[in-house]
């Protein structure tokens, strides 16, 4: 039996872009049969990206245009290639953002991280996501069938019935939150039964302390990760070798500079931007708002593609200073302006019962005028701030281009 979920997963890196971007002018006139494609991607020369240079000159598509353009444009903002009705099923997530599901096995891309934490066909998978109208349940139980595992629907609640049902079926499999897991090994204890068919766990939806992996582990169940959205399905999983996150198959990720869609040096934190290569709902340069970095090289397992540290944390850092809001965007114009600045951090503390702001930054250049680089600061953000600069490698390496430091006593 194959360590890997098939031949994708383990081909050559150089193969893997050939087969992204020889298929990508399709793609992409493809996606434009979408009115809000079409607009989103007007004048670009489809034809033209045959690489990730070219592809990362693309607009990033925020979360934020996503929510604007649906509810001008219901149900989906013209993103989607099919009418709603000729899908296979709608949803609505918090926000709300309403997300289709088109016809096909595993459409979500989930049974890459259901293999990858050890189920296999004839395998029955206890799976306690919700299917009630939000797509993690649905999600995670594509993904099983892609694999040939069977599927216990539980959702959470009714305790007392998901244990009859846990013990009539013994099911090897758990997916959910690794929260719940918990709650129902903790509570099966005290009740007296017993759930110790559980033997695999794939988890999302949280984080997953190491404490919590050693706990689940020391009850008999070996949990690896999965990290995704409602939007995108899987982006990247977690295999037994637990060094990291690998990217789905079915995506192109790039972690681009906050504020900005310019991709950063491979160990940089930034923000994730995912496109989702699916005739049905194409998402190009999406901006999930997370942050992660790229690992060096490639996961022990022996799959080759990208690896990620995981979830580092949100990078919409828009912050109020002085009533008004100051925008990563607008830090990356003033980037724009200075070419000489290396990296830079607006930094937001309280002073003297008043907002205060820094900018720090890193230069190679002997030229860097911070005098200069004030104004275009107050030009930028119509705020007053200082001006610093900083040893160069002093800024740390979390994704942060605004830090609001602020305390209040």
């Amino acid at each position: 039996m194959s360590d890997h979920f098939d031949e994708l997963e383990v081909r050559s890196s150089d193969a893997r872009e050939a087969s992204i971007f020889g298929g990508m002018a399709a793609f992409l006139t493809n996606a434009t049969q979408a009115p809000g494609w079409a607009k989103h991607l007007q004048g670009v020369d489809l034809g033209s990206i045959r690489d990730r240079a070219a592809f990362a000159q693309l607009p990033v598509f925020r979360k934020s245009d996503l929510l604007t353009l649906q509810q001008e444009q219901p149900p989906f903002g013209g993103l989607t290639t099919r009418p709603a009705g000729n899908l296979r099923r709608v949803f609505m997530s918090p926000g709300p953002i309403f997300d289709p599901e088109g016809y096909g096995d595993d459409w979500w891309g989930c049974g890459r991280s259901i293999y990858a934490a050890g189920l296999r066909s004839g395998d029955i998978v206890h799976n306690t996501f919700s299917y009630h109208l939000t797509p993690a349940g649905l999600m995670f139980e594509t993904g099983a069938s892609a694999v040939g595992c069977a599927i216990i629907p539980a959702g959470t609640g009714n305790t007392e019935m998901q244990f009859d049902v846990i013990e009539h079926f013994k099911p090897v499999g758990y997916a959910g939150t690794p929260d719940y897991l918990k709650i129902l090994l903790d509570k099966a204890e005290e009740a007296g039964r017993d759930l110790s068919s559980f033997r695999y766990g794939v988890v999302g939806g949280a984080a997953l302390p190491e404490s919590l992996r050693a706990e689940l582990a020391g009850r008999g169940v070996q949990v690896l990760q999965t990290y995704g959205t409602a939007d995108l399905g899987i982006v990247a999983y977690e295999s037994a070798a637990k060094e990291g996150m690998i990217v789905n198959e079915n995506l192109i990720l790039e972690i681009v500079r906050p504020g900005s869609g310019e991709p950063v040096a491979d160990g940089e934190v930034g923000e994730v931007v995912v496109t989702r290569l699916n005739a049905d709902y194409p998402l190009i340069r999406f901006g999930t708002g997370d942050l992660s970095a790229v690992l060096p090289g490639t996961s022990p397992c022996g799959r080759t593609n990208v690896r990620i540290k995981g979830w580092m944390g949100r990078a919409d850092q828009r912050t109020k200073v002085k009533g008004m809001f100051v925008d990563p965007v607008q830090i990356n114009e003033l980037l724009k302006r200075h070419g000489e600045i290396d990296k830079a951090r607006l930094v937001v503390t309280r002073q003297n019962e008043q907002d205060h702001m820094v900018l720090r930054f890193e230069s190679a250049s002997a030229a860097a005028d911070s005098a200069s680089i004030e104004a275009s600061l107050r030009d930028i953000t119509k705020l007053r701030g200082a001006v610093e600069q900083v040893d160069t490698d002093s800024l740390p390496n979390d994704g942060k281009v605004i830090s609001d430091e602020r305390t209040y006593g």
